[in-house]
């Protein structure tokens, strides 16, 4: 069990161990350094008076704490009044008397106002009575339902108010991710221990970084970090004795960003109604927007008259560029002098017609703007879906203009700091950060190792600046596609947003706008939410595997970096991975293919299946069934070696090749895992797997593995 985790088991013995246990730590679900959900009312500063009470549901092991206090005020998960919560009266009497709420075990704070003169009411929490006959009128309190609150989705029913006509005033937080939790009970440490072993091989055999957060239940349940923040020389030469990643260190989230930036903006707007997904962009920019459109023949495409064209964008709405329905293309290379738009190809002699500039400046970043606005489209809007960088960068400018501040400003302001968020940002290195604070991206800027060249590109190894072209040189490193930093816990904690809708006393999205934005697209494409990344019929379970729920969504980034979060288990994974930190492959045949890329710990999807299979049976000897997987993982890799072979181009694959490289790291890590479930190189079926290996091109690696092993 790794630092992290002992660091937080032992803080689980303190505080989390039992419901009385819960009770005694001051606060629902936090310990001594968590800020409190209430200001207490006393004299000189003193504490208020706080009674435990039992309830007649005394055999679920429910306790309660009530405390007289002030009702702070807060941006409230639910406001109401009893009775006739609703508002009004019909026949529909029940729903009057219940409102339901979301929190977490360890959570669930209550604040009551009980008016002058009311002798007594009926309080239920998930049909657990709790003992309010210290609860007088003429007072507030703050109610610790303790072990009666439940993950997930919680109901309150407050009856029998007396005398009749009295009226009860009830307010209730939003939960909190708690830090730290536990993985004991939740996760399988066989399970966490084999994710574990993996990325620590592949980093050995030559991946890059990687860092990893869970949340589950309104907890951080595990946290870590592996490998170097920069892995390789320039030169490709491996760098054995670098600065380690660490669980503070800043990650590039590359495409995440769109969901982290633009979309929870959007989100926001839209459930404080400033804005609507039907308002044309043309109404937020100006008519601009279009009638600045140019002609392209876009090779493959109809190419309708540019009247038509212009007509499209005139028309085009905030629904249309968040579902990558817009029609703009996918990346036109506006930071590029040379660049052929009708054929999209970059290396060309042909003057780019949408040049912006190149050297990051407020002036370029303006001068975007107006390249957008005369970037015609290539297809109808709402015709089809194509993955487009534009978009997001368009709907960068359109918060911009809505609320009048930058889009970090924004969400600085909206998100991060209300949030407690102190590792997340844009442009780290003038925002507090060193370069060593973050993981290295590609070792040579954007040349490719030297292939790719035009006006101001960087050659010298990308740390602390984004990665992605058009964000770092057209937009100054803030966009709403790409050049967003943060580390795995504090995205793990924004993301978990999307299963609240609020955090502690803010109020971010309305459970309608969570349900709206998380929707598939279509009945056909499921896949899709509104910029969501949705798991649907299977077709996302590369990224968030077979055990997630099907309307798990996310999104994964270009640097290696990926986001789950899965509603049914109110559960949220982020993989952060530095993979673009390696050599090219092969420069003369692929221009877009890393090293880092062929080692499992780049995948990101082989870290959400193996969460959710520990999951399952957390105390459970699964220890049988993740080495079948594992097994499996190696022979599948050993048949990804051949197909290799096959391709019959790029570098030649020896011992050297990454993906050979690969395929001895997992398979170390198998006969690791042979050896403690007592199996040895003479058992059958590990010479069957060993025999995976080329007698020729392994033997080295063979007889180190014979050694080890033997």
């Amino acid at each position: 069990m790794n630092r992290q985790m002992l660091k937080a088991l032992s803080f689980a013995m303190i505080c989390f161990t039992s419901a009385a246990q819960l009770v005694s730590c001051g606060k629902a679900g936090g310990g001594a350094a968590s800020a409190p959900f209430f200001e207490d009312i006393g004299t000189g500063g003193g504490k208020g008076e706080s009674s435990p009470a039992r309830g007649a549901g005394a055999d679920t092991g429910a306790e309660a704490v009530i405390r007289e206090s002030r009702i702070p005020e807060y941006e409230w998960q639910k406001e109401v009044d009893f009775p006739d919560q609703a508002g009004y009266t019909d026949d529909t009497l029940v729903m009057n008397s219940e409102v339901p709420f979301i929190s977490f075990t360890g959570q669930g704070s209550l604040y009551f106002s009980v008016p002058e003169g009311t002798e007594s009411f009926d309080l239920y929490v998930n049909s657990v009575k709790v003992d309010n006959s210290s609860m007088t009128g003429g007072k507030s309190y703050e109610v610790d339902p303790g072990g009666a609150v439940v993950n997930g989705r919680n109901v309150l029913q407050v009856s029998d108010i007396r005398p009749a006509g009295a009226q009860i005033h009830v307010c209730i937080p939003y939960p909190k991710v708690m830090d730290p939790g536990s993985p004991d009970g939740v996760i399988n440490e066989k399970a966490v221990s084999l994710i574990n072993d993996i990325i620590r091989s592949d980093i050995e055999y030559g991946f890059s970084g990687a860092q990893l957060a869970v949340v589950k239940d309104g907890s951080l349940v595990y946290e870590n970090a592996w490998g170097l923040l920069n892995s390789y020389k320039p030169d490709g030469t491996r760098i054995q004795d670098g600065d380690p990643v660490t669980t503070d260190t800043l990650f590039d989230i590359a495409s995440n960003t769109k969901m982290y930036s633009v979309a929870y903006a959007v989100q926001y707007l839209v459930t404080r109604e400033e804005l609507t997904m039907d308002t044309r962009i043309s109404d937020i920019l100006g008519q601009s927007f279009y009638e600045d459109t140019v002609f392209i023949k876009y090779e493959g495409y109809d190419n309708p008259d540019l009247s038509v064209n212009k007509e499209w964008k005139k028309e085009l709405t905030v629904r249309n560029v968040m579902m990558h329905q817009a029609g703009f293309p996918s990346s036109p290379g506006y930071h590029r002098e040379k660049y052929d738009q009708e054929k999209a190809e970059w290396n060309t002699d042909v003057e780019n017609i949408l040049y912006s500039g190149s050297d990051g400046s407020e002036e370029t970043r303006k001068k975007t703007l107006s390249t957008i606005f005369k970037t015609p489209l290539m297809y109808e809007p709402g015709s089809k879906t194509l993955y487009s960088d534009v978009d997001y960068m368009l709907l960068c400018f359109c918060i911009e203009k809505i609320t009048g501040q930058s889009l970090d400003s924004f969400l600085k302001e909206k998100f991060w700091q209300p949030m407690g968020l102190s590792h997340i940002c844009f442009n780290p290195l003038e925002n507090g950060f060193s370069a060593k604070d973050c993981a290295a991206t590609e070792l040579c800027g954007n040349t490719r190792d030297g292939v790719v060249d035009f006006k101001g590109i960087r050659k010298d190894t990308i740390q602390g600046e984004v990665h992605d072209e058009a964000a770092w040189y057209v937009m100054g490193g803030v966009s709403g596609h790409a050049g967003m930093f943060a580390n795995a816990s504090d995205l793990a904690k924004l993301s978990s947003l999307m299963l609240t809708g609020g955090y502690g006393d803010k109020m971010y999205f309305s459970r309608n706008v969570i349900d709206a934005f998380s929707a598939p697209q279509s009945d056909i494409s499921a896949n899709w939410g509104v910029g969501w990344y949705r798991k649907g019929d299977e077709k996302r379970a590369y990224y968030f595997g077979g055990d997630s729920s099907f309307d798990t969504l996310g999104h994964q980034g270009w640097t290696g970096t990926l986001t789950m979060i899965d509603p049914e288990e109110n559960l949220v994974i982020v993989y952060l991975t530095n993979k673009r930190n390696t050599p090219l492959t092969d420069k003369e045949t692929d221009t877009g293919k890393f090293d880092g890329n062929y080692y499992t710990a780049a995948t990101l999807g082989f870290v959400p299946p193996l969460i959710c299979l520990g999951m399952k049976d957390p105390y459970g000897d699964v220890d049988q069934q993740l080495y079948s997987l594992l097994t499996d993982m190696v022979e599948g890799k050993f048949r990804l070696i051949e197909k290799e072979k096959e391709k019959g181009s790029g570098r030649k694959v020896d011992s050297g090749h990454p993906i050979v490289k690969a395929g001895y790291s997992l398979m170390e890590v198998y006969l690791e895992w042979s050896s403690r479930l007592g199996y040895t190189l003479s058992d059958e079926r590990v010479q069957e797997i060993m025999g995976l290996m080329d007698s020729e091109r392994d033997a080295e690696e063979i007889a180190l593995l014979k050694e080890k092993f033997g």
